[in-house]
């Protein structure tokens, strides 16, 4: 079962927060006059012992409300766990996503509450799967609201117009090109030896919502097979990657840290 980790942060930085709120007004008073009322007048440096529960949530509130601001309202980390945006991307990169570049958006329920910017085509996105609306996705944004998208033997067309490719090299199993989306110019796979049948079709991007595309073309589960994504969805814009770790069993690397195309 996956946890929710926004939830739980959200739950416990309100429950601390109410904690050290009802000491503050009602529960030190209570203690103090407990405590004059046993042994007459209380000194400063003499106050009763706070609970236990309550010093625990004074001293973590302050932590866990700033992770939650920052978190929920500027920058997330993630990690990528498969290889469906390679080259771009490759499993075990450590993330860095932009909660803001599409918008203020409320933590766990996701309602924007500031508009900023829309997605960009080219923008490689991060955001809820549509089928569970919990588990993260990340892919390339290829589709704006409007566009009609066309995927057919291996090449993409969008608004009747072909996206050309440039061939960089051959790399079996799968050749690398050069691909230009809007002013985005990146990298993309395409399996030899495999026909372009899976995931062909064409599609009318509705009002509000994104196609979206993995760049390792062959071996991507996206927009082509499930749909597109809804605005309330998004997560935010991926720029950055901070550290590669492939498993428990290697050591982390620093090789790949910069900005994404």
């Amino acid at each position: 079962m996956d946890i929710d980790f926004p939830l739980v942060l959200v739950v416990l930085t309100f429950a601390t927060g109410l904690i050290w709120l009802l000491d503050i007004v009602f529960l030190r008073k209570r203690r103090l006059a407990v405590a004059e009322g046993a042994s007459g007048e209380v000194e400063a440096d003499e106050e009763p012992k706070e609970p236990y529960l309550v010093d625990l949530s004074r001293s973590f509130f302050p932590v866990l409300a700033v992770v939650l601001v920052l978190r929920s309202f500027l920058v997330e980390p993630f990690q990528i766990p498969s290889g469906s945006m390679l080259p771009t991307l490759e499993v075990g990169d450590f993330i860095l996503v932009n909660k803001y570049a599409y918008g203020l958006r409320l933590p766990v329920a996701g309602t924007k509450i500031l508009a900023v910017d829309d997605p960009e085509r080219g923008d490689i996105m991060v955001f809820r799967y549509p089928e569970d609306g919990s588990t993260n996705y990340i892919k390339r944004v290829v589709g704006l609201p409007g566009d009609r998208i066309r995927y057919e033997d291996k090449e993409l067309y969008i608004n009747g117009e072909k996206v050309e490719t440039q061939f960089v090299a051959r790399l079996p199993p799968v050749e690398l090109r050069r691909e230009q989306l809007g002013d985005v110019e990146h990298n993309i796979f395409l399996t030899l030896g495999r026909t372009g049948q899976s995931g062909e079709g064409e599609w009318l991007v509705p009002e509000g919502e994104y196609f979206v595309m993995g760049d390792n073309r062959d071996n991507s589960n996206d927009s082509r097979y499930w749909g597109t994504v809804p605005d309330e969805m998004v997560v935010g814009k991926a720029f950055a990657i901070w550290m590669h770790w492939q498993s428990l069993t290697s050591l982390p690397s620093f090789d790949r840290v910069g900005g994404i195309e």
